[in-house]
């Protein structure tokens, strides 16, 4: 029960951690430390290379965790790297990344 309460804890001050970062200063960092070159300027996900990141990203706690200790080609970023705050601003940018249009939305590909 203890060990339930700390995760459930721990999940939750993660959330509010993420929410307060700074979703364009997140844009620039994104950009900055090269996640675009892999995972698209939008988060979109660039195939084989890099996962889709956006829209509706993974919670912060699971990202935190793999961008310090990533598996497969992706390099770490430690906290000297990538620190904490700017970490919370490139997820507030994650955040504001809306869904694409459906193609039933686009008038184009309804000929």
């Amino acid at each position: 029960m203890y060990r339930m309460m700390t995760l459930v804890l721990t999940v939750f001050a993660a959330t509010l951690a993420a929410q307060q970062g700074d979703a364009g200063k997140g844009r620039q960092t994104y950009t900055k430390v090269g996640c675009w070159q892999c995972h698209g300027r939008e988060a979109q996900g660039g195939g084989y290379v890099g996962p889709r990141l956006a829209p509706d990203p993974i919670p912060y706690a699971a990202l935190e965790a793999y961008l310090r200790s990533p598996s497969g080609d992706m390099p770490p970023y430690s906290k000297k790297v990538l620190p904490d705050a700017d970490l919370r601003d490139i997820y507030a940018f994650l955040k504001t990344i809306p869904k694409p249009a459906a193609a039933k939305e686009i008038p184009l590909l309804n000929h």
